[in-house]
């Protein structure tokens, strides 16, 4: 690849980022709009029983879930040998049409299916732009590439979630649809205009795609990422309640609070990528004991508003650091499987955050309160440092340190 200007380097990083951006809003808005979805989508239902309604429009999240989880790895496996820009440009194009499609698709079933497919592209889209973007900051600086990359999720939850929900609110949640549709057409004119040409691997194959996760230390590196995101997500998803029940503030304070967890993920997404390039696996563990003090702290002190501020922030930049330090571990881990590895990191963080979910609820049913979640969080990082540690060792020898380390991105 010809030497490029700096400035035509942030541009490609902030096309990249948009999308990011695009995908991040595409996410979480529909948790911020369910009640209008279901009211639109379920009137009958939404008439009789309310609470119900809003549980059924739920299915949409998981359908963009699973297709984050099922698309990651196909996609990336499928197109490894591929041109990356071409590549990029193609996903970003997919986001759109299936981004208005679920805008404008008429019934409830179709939206769910439209929702699923729009998502197959996520972590494909993630997994390439952290390689190009690895690619284009050079040596030593990979974890502060794929930061960048992901900033644009971490910056959605500041200002895009909250900005689209309220239209959604306001305008009808079609519009909130619409304008992601737009962010994600925007997305790829910035490809088009300021991504460089980057080849794919002419060599790469399904088979040897898949052959990296024959490696221990791919599994164990997908594995401590998604605990460490099941540990974010049993807090995020119980923000809510977690206000108004624990620390017994307005409604109204929800989305501050919100936003303070997600300015903290998006200072710990640049954070870990910065700490990421001095070793991604000591970053790791930095990251896994900085989220342990911050669960801790957000468990004991959640009951003032200052403690649920200041533990709603530290939870959300110790988490969200673990994301690019683990991209850049399974990077130095994965050989010649490198597009699957990227990609299929962020199968398993949708995996883990339905996980986090999941177990979080159960606490609360239990009856255990709207505390429990958090430490739920604190037992998930337990088994993530010890998969860490096991992942160490796995690569500790020095002929597999040869092997799995230092590997290059595939990018010239």
């Amino acid at each position: 690849m010809t030497s490029l200007s700096p400035l035509r380097v942030r541009l490609a990083l902030l096309a990249l980022a948009l999308g990011g951006f695009g995908i991040g809003a595409a996410e979480f808005a529909a948790m911020g709009v369910l009640p209008e979805i279901a009211r639109d989508l379920l009137p009958d239902l939404a008439a009789s029983d309310p609470e119900e309604a809003i549980a059924r429009a739920g299915i949409l999240i998981s359908a963009y879930a699973a297709g984050v989880v099922v698309g990651a790895p196909t996609i990336a496996v499928v197109a490894a040998r591929f041109p990356r820009k071409g590549l990029l440009l193609t996903l970003a194009v997919a986001f759109t049409v299936g981004t208005l499609a679920s805008a404008l698709a008429p019934t409830f079933e179709l939206v769910v299916v439209a929702r699923f497919l729009a998502a197959l592209p996520h972590g494909a889209y993630f997994g390439i732009a952290a390689l190009v973007a690895a690619s284009l900051m050079g040596p030593g600086k990979r974890g502060q590439g794929i930061a960048l990359v992901l900033s644009g999720l971490t910056i959605a939850n500041v200002v895009g979630v909250p900005a689209i929900t309220f239209l959604g609110q306001n305008a009808g949640w079609r519009a909130a649809y619409l304008v992601v549709a737009a962010i994600f057409a925007l997305t790829a004119i910035a490809i088009v205009l300021v991504v460089p040409k980057q080849p794919g691997d002419p060599e790469a194959t399904i088979r040897r795609e898949i052959g990296g996760f024959a490696r221990p230390a791919v599994w164990l590196a997908l594995l401590t990422g998604a605990l460490g995101f099941g540990g974010l997500f049993a807090v995020y998803t119980y923000v809510a309640p977690l206000t108004t029940e624990v620390t017994r503030l307005s409604p109204a304070v929800v989305p501050i609070a919100l936003i303070a967890m997600g300015v903290g993920m998006t200072l710990g997404n640049l954070f870990g990528g910065r700490l990421a390039d001095r070793g991604a696996l000591r970053a790791v563990f930095i990251c896994f004991g900085l989220l342990v003090a911050a669960l801790f702290g957000l468990a004991l002190a959640a009951t003032a508003l200052p403690g649920l501020f200041a533990g709603l922030f530290a939870v959300g930049f110790a988490a969200a650091a673990i994301s690019p330090a683990i991209q850049t571990r399974l990077m130095d881990v994965a050989g010649d499987s490198q597009t699957l590895a990227a990609a299929a990191n962020h199968s398993a963080l949708n995996i883990g955050n339905s996980i986090g979910a999941l177990l979080g609820g159960a606490v609360i049913a239990a009856g255990w309160g709207y505390v429990a979640p958090t430490w739920v969080g604190l037992a998930l990082c337990l088994p993530g440092i010890l998969l860490a540690v096991l992942g160490g060792l796995v690569t500790a020898s020095p002929a597999r340190r040869s092997a799995n380390q230092n590997e290059p991105v595939g990018l010239s």
